[in-house]
């Protein structure tokens, strides 16, 4: 587990606790017979914190890069599927020529 991976719990931990605020906050505002005009500004920092740790999180942690070269080896139908019904052959890319009835004019 690397640092961006423990930002993003920690922000989704202040994102929940947040949440939870501003409902035990309103409850406490309707016991009180006030008007809710907004949460405090505890909670709208807690609020912004959890965001930027999220987006921390969400822009240092990246997957595993795959290969998508063409003559890659990873990247070969190793066999068809068994229901050859939903194979289409007969689309409109059939109106473009294809590379091979292509000529180089000179």
């Amino acid at each position: 587990m690397g640092l961006g991976f423990v930002m993003g719990v920690l922000g989704s931990f202040a994102l929940a606790h947040a949440a939870y605020s501003t409902i035990q906050y309103r409850g406490l505002l309707k016991i009180m017979e006030e008007d809710f005009k907004g949460p405090p500004m505890n909670v709208i920092v807690e609020l912004v914190l959890g965001f930027s740790f999220c987006m921390w999180a969400a822009l240092s942690v990246q997957g595993k890069f795959l290969s998508i070269h063409p003559d890659s080896d990873e990247n070969r139908v190793v066999s068809l599927p068994a229901n050859l019904d939903f194979m289409i052959f007969n689309h409109r890319g059939k109106l473009f020529s294809s590379q091979s009835d292509m000529k180089l004019k000179a």
